[in-house]
């Protein structure tokens, strides 16, 4: 009997535990969904405010303002790399934009002299032939014609083969003076064309050295900073491409030029080897008249 009150007391008691927790429980879940409201209502009030800055913004917009931007200057160009190079580097730069100068005015030089070349060629074919005599031949071309300075060099044999010169056969004489008036003639040609050239061979290796400097910058600036950030590596690296560049930028030009203008003057050369050939003859078959 006192076991069934004990147990009766114990289910009582669980009982009222069990109501309290589940009132407790049920008071709670009340006021979380009581305050689902509240928050939800919070952010629509919050979201108010954040609207007008994009509202004026829009108006701005609209407007027509334009926005305000910043020129950034490149700190890895050209200037740059004058203004931050040391005497090492600014000293190949000089170099190499004389190499450039150089060779731009020697192919274009050359390439006007092969021109004027070509032009007094075929006035020699109209004006020295048709004239009556070898004199009269070469007082109707021009001054400055070598073609002009071949036949009067052939006249000066004619005139001075005297004294011990008379020892020499008058046809080898000929040939040996209008030889030396061609050779003369090829060697002003060729003028220029060792510089073009030396150019071509030597600028890629100027700008390598130029290379070679930069990256030597690059490794003292990771030494001094103790690590390779790419605000450190990237300005002499910078410099040793753009140096490497202008180097075969240099070199280019002068070996295509160079190619160019000796095949070209192989072609003026084949008219004046072709005139001092003719012009030997003529000497010669006017000499046995006389």
């Amino acid at each position: 009997m006192f076991n069934f009150e004990i147990t009766k007391g114990r289910s009582r008691i669980s009982a009222v535990i069990a109501s309290v927790m589940i009132a407790a429980s049920g008071a709670s879940f009340s006021g979380s969904v009581l305050a689902q409201p509240s928050a939800a209502v919070a952010p629509a009030e919050s979201s108010a405010p954040a609207a007008a800055p994009s509202a004026a913004v829009g108006t701005d917009l609209h407007a027509g303002k334009p926005a305000a931007t910043e020129s950034v200057d490149n700190p890895y160009g050209l200037e740059a790399l004058w203004k931050g190079s040391d005497a090492i580097t600014k000293t190949v730069l000089l170099i190499l934009l004389s190499m450039s100068i150089g060779s731009w005015y020697i192919i274009v030089v050359k390439l006007l002299e092969q021109s004027k070349i070509g032009r007094q060629a075929k006035k020699t074919t109209d004006n020295f032939w048709s004239a009556g005599s070898v004199q009269q031949g070469a007082e109707n071309l021009e001054g400055s014609s070598p073609f002009r300075f071949i036949a009067e060099a052939g006249i000066e044999a004619t005139k001075k083969h005297d004294g011990l010169l008379q020892h020499v056969g008058f046809n080898e004489w000929v040939t040996l003076s209008i030889q030396r008036a061609i050779e003369r003639i090829q060697s002003r040609l060729q003028g220029g064309l060792a510089f073009l050239a030396t150019v071509g061979s030597t600028a890629p290796f100027v700008g390598l050295f130029g290379t070679v400097w930069g990256i030597y910058h690059a490794l003292t600036a990771i030494g001094v900073a103790g690590q390779a950030s790419i605000d450190k590596v990237a300005g002499p690296v910078g410099e040793a491409l753009i140096m490497t560049a202008i180097g075969l930028a240099v070199a280019v030009p002068a070996v295509l030029g160079y190619n160019w203008l000796v095949r070209r003057n192989k072609s003026v050369l084949d008219d004046v080897r072709a005139f001092g050939s003719d012009l030997h003859s003529v000497i010669l078959a006017s000499a046995s008249k006389a």
